[in-house]
């Protein structure tokens, strides 16, 4: 039974667009940007500020311990000094359904929301930020339940025990293609009647950018993000959130005999991964999750099936038909266009990009992954014509200074080398190992290597290096199951400083402890 289903790219920017009332006449006499604003915390123009990364966090409390709480503590020992959070999303899973919001999301961050010394009182579409969470969508943020397996799930417990590795947090909603995230995090305009509409643009889209007016964020009052992408400017940073779901469709399968061939094994691949995953529920039929040394066996065969399940889906959509249709070309362009506009502003000291899918990866499953060559050559995509147009102004600078990304579970620091393209010497942090079960590196190294295949041959050659990787390691005794997220600290002085601590935190012997790394500087 397929337990999860997903929109199409066409359907997900549609839905976005009704739920922000894209271009609506009202928003366009304003002279509005809607994928603008400005963080008004009355500190945004310091040039030494600090700021917190995380993602791949929202899961509740799994046989007896929660480690996206432990994670939220580290972060609030950090956060006087800390101006905001990103979050580089999968906000809540498995499906992002508003029901698990409370458990999920506002319990575990109640400290950061107005309200949260009674977090029960909390409604998911009502959250105010004291200090911000600015997150970008994942792909469990924009995953469904399909009607069948809700209606079977709602009435027959032997499935719904069967299932209990995804039923932990799969209930009767999914996340009804991206609505709930829409509901909580980004201004739901279209919720407000006409007269409501005018009276709330003339209230809170009152900030001014170089693009236009646009939206004003205002810690402890009015914390809405403008859209599913979104830039804004702080300390002399440009960060630009991007929603990588709409662009990470592999490319169509040649249709020829190569093609042919390659579907075929897609679907034996397929075949056997769902064999491996009926052998694992019933070895977990078989585990009592009260017992803790079992308990921790679920936990162990859950993370396995969870890597299966995404694999999965990637087979799948490489099967699919695409068109042009399946790619968020509209996204990429904004994202050209404000890195250039971004390089012509002179008071600007670095650039920092934040998105789920990470172009550059060496967790187990995810750098043969077609999603994730996509993301890599569409973003390549636009560095190249973001190149191409400044021509010398860069002066050897990356384009970018730093990149956060999520999807993988765990804590990666890569570099990029001499592609041969415009995505050259930039920092890759993978930043997603705040709760949800972390993932091992993968077997083959910490070089990432890509092919090409010219007229006459097929050439190999190293794209980036990982310099750190913070996941799970070892077996039994010495089992190693970190969670983790980063605090940035950015320096003055042009270009701007990043410096990187990874905060790393691990349940030893039944007690948690603090495993934090020195910083570094990129």
């Amino acid at each position: 039974m397929k337990l999860i289903s997903e929109p199409s790219v066409p359907v997900k920017i549609q839905k976005m667009k009704q739920r922000v009332r894209w271009q609506h006449p009202s928003i366009l006499q304003r002279g509005i940007d809607q994928t603008a604003m400005i963080l008004d915390d009355g500190k945004e123009t310091s040039p030494d500020f600090s700021f917190m990364v995380i993602g791949d966090s929202g899961t509740k409390s799994h046989y007896g311990s929660h480690p996206q709480r432990q994670v939220a503590q580290m972060m609030l020992n950090n956060s006087d000094d800390c101006r905001f959070i990103l979050h580089t999303g999968d906000v809540v899973y498995v499906v992002g359904s508003r029901e698990y919001y409370p458990a999920n999301f506002i319990e575990p961050y109640r400290e950061f929301l107005v309200g949260g010394e009674n977090p029960s009182n909390i409604a998911y579409d009502q959250m105010v930020f004291k200090l911000p969470i600015l997150p970008v969508l994942g792909n469990h943020d924009y995953y469904d339940v399909p009607l069948m397996y809700r209606l079977i799930t709602g009435s027959t417990l032997p499935l719904r025990r069967m299932l209990r590795y995804k039923d932990i947090e799969i209930g009767w909603h999914g996340s009804n293609q991206g609505d709930a995230y829409t509901r909580a995090f980004i201004d739901y305009l279209a919720a407000f009647a006409p007269n409501e509409l005018e009276n709330h643009l003339d209230l809170h889209y009152t900030a001014k950018s170089h693009t236009g007016v646009c939206l004003r964020y205002q810690p402890g009052n009015f914390t809405r993000l403008p859209n599913r992408y979104y830039t804004f400017h702080y300390g002399g940073i440009d960060f630009f959130a991007l929603d990588s779901n709409t662009f990470n469709t592999p490319e169509p399968l040649p249709e020829n005999q190569a093609g042919d061939i390659y579907r075929r094994e897609l679907l034996q691949r397929r075949q056997k991964l769902e064999q491996e995953e009926l052998q694992i529920l019933a070895e977990c039929e078989k585990l009592n999750s009260e017992n803790p040394a079992e308990s921790e066996q679920l936990a162990d065969l859950g993370a396995k099936v969870d890597q299966l399940n995404e694999v999965k889906i990637d087979i799948e959509k490489q099967l699919e038909t695409h068109t042009n249709a399946d790619v968020d070309f509209e996204q990429l362009e904004w994202l050209k266009n404000r890195l250039i506009e971004s390089w012509h502003n002179s008071e600007v000291r670095g650039r920092v990009i934040f998105f789920h899918h990470p172009p550059y990866v060496t967790e187990a499953t995810k750098w043969h992954q077609a999603q994730t060559l996509a993301v890599r050559h569409r973003l390549r995509g636009v560095f190249e014509q973001v190149t191409a147009t400044l021509g010398n102004i860069t002066q050897g600078r990356p384009l970018v200074d730093v990149i956060f990304n999520g999807h993988a579970h765990c804590l990666e620091y890569l570099r990029t080398v001499n592609t041969g393209y415009a995505d050259s010497y930039i920092n890759y942090i993978v930043c997603g190992g705040s709760g949800r079960r972390p993932r091992r590196q993968r077997q083959e190294g910490t070089e990432l290597v890509e092919n090409f295949t010219d007229v006459t041959d097929k050439i190999t050659y190293k794209v980036a290096d990982s310099l750190l990787y913070v996941g799970r390691s070892g077996y039994g005794s010495q089992r190693k199951k970190p969670y983790s997220c980063v605090r940035v600290d950015v320096k003055d002085g042009f270009p701007a400083k990043f410096i990187i601590t990874p905060l790393v935190t691990e349940l030893i012997e039944g007690k948690w402890c603090d495993r934090s790394l020195e910083p570094f500087i990129i």
